[in-house]
């Protein structure tokens, strides 16, 4: 998972759950630029990005990254697809390591269902 994003802080990974569907629910951290961003990820049971949602942010500058015109870009992103600032996933002027950091942070999410979670979502569901 680290090498797939730059993100040092350590995944919580306490913080998975899986709805009867298959989907995953995932709340992760990133840093913004001082303070801690906590968001969620709802992945698809074959580990497409479903949505994601910011829970907490409290940086004095950068909370665009909260509206949904900026969110939206992940929708279907899965950990083979490019999920890269600047490339793939717009910027937001004044909000640059927040929208670096949240990027990094889902194509981790991404990754940790490649490496973690895809199995268990194609394991038979119980009766």
């Amino acid at each position: 998972m680290r090498s797939a994003s730059s993100i040092r802080h350590p995944f919580q990974g306490d913080r998975i759950w899986r709805a009867t569907d298959g989907s995953w629910f995932i709340v992760d951290e990133v840093v913004g630029k001082h303070e801690m961003i906590t968001y969620a990820v709802a992945l698809s049971p074959s580990g497409a990005v479903i949505g994601i949602e910011i829970l907490e942010y409290v940086e004095s500058y950068g909370y665009e990254v909260a509206e949904a015109q900026w969110r939206k870009q992940f929708v279907g992103k899965t950990a083979t697809d490019p999920i890269k600032l600047n490339q793939y996933i717009q910027n937001i002027g004044g909000a640059t390591l927040s929208c670096k950091h949240l990027t990094d942070g889902v194509k981790r999410v991404a990754v940790l269902y490649d490496i973690a979670l895809k199995n268990q979502s194609q394991s038979p569901k119980a009766k």
